[in-house]
């Protein structure tokens, strides 16, 4: 079991897990969205190489269309 701190709540999941696995579970597959770990932005390209950690901080944005 690993806690992340998403945009400053606290969330549990079972084990260790890529951005692009995240993202999955958050349904933000086909979104246009950027993530930002411990302070560093993740380029989308690296999403599936990244694993999360333990603890780590995420700051997730979601970019909304309009006018």
């Amino acid at each position: 079991m690993i806690q992340l701190f998403i945009n400053g709540e606290r969330r549990e999941f079972p084990a260790a897990l890529s951005v692009a696995t995240l993202a999955e579970q958050l349904e933000l597959i086909g979104k246009r969205f950027a993530v930002e770990v411990n302070g560093e932005i993740v380029p989308k390209r690296q999403h599936a190489e990244t694993t999360l950690n333990d603890g780590d901080r995420l700051e997730l944005v979601v970019a909304v269309g309009g006018g």
